[in-house]
């Protein structure tokens, strides 16, 4: 393995990001995001699943939780460990309700939206939520078996 992927494993990393509440500001938000991610040992077997997820949340933040405002702000805590790749994506919405997301048939979808979440939760090993919804945290476990090929 080498010598900077080791300490990469050895330590964590962390890191705050914080972005306008409106569309516009998405792209870029969502590449600050992944160019730390792969400054900090994200391989490309992982990039997309976690490109992916990150837009979906962040679109979600700035159109439901900030109502499309830019002068409303998106937080973002990415931490990177030996591990895992954590993502906190938190806004000041009201939240939803999480548990009318969850069914026991994740292919089947009742409500008008949902389907992100149906989405995120396919290509993430965990997401969670707190503060009532308003605030989503995405973990992907890392893969060093395609980031040392």
């Amino acid at each position: 393995m080498p010598e900077g992927h080791q300490s990469v494993e050895q330590q964590a990393i962390s890191r705050e990001f914080t972005f306008p509440g409106d569309s516009e500001s998405i792209v870029a938000a969502r590449e600050s995001v992944m160019d730390f991610l792969k400054e900090h040992g994200l391989c490309e077997g992982q990039e997309i699943d976690i490109f992916v997820a990150l837009q979906e949340a962040l679109a979600n933040a700035a159109l439901h939780g900030c109502q499309n405002d830019r002068a409303k702000t998106i937080r973002c805590w990415v931490e990177i460990d030996p591990s895992a790749f954590t993502i906190v994506i938190q806004d000041p919405g009201p939240g939803f309700d999480v548990a009318a997301t969850t069914t026991a048939d994740p292919s089947v979808n009742t409500t008008e939206h949902g389907r992100g979440i149906c989405l995120m939760r396919s290509l993430m090993d965990d997401v969670s939520y707190r503060r009532g919804g308003s605030e989503v945290r995405l973990r992907k476990l890392r893969d060093f078996l395609r980031a040392s090929s």
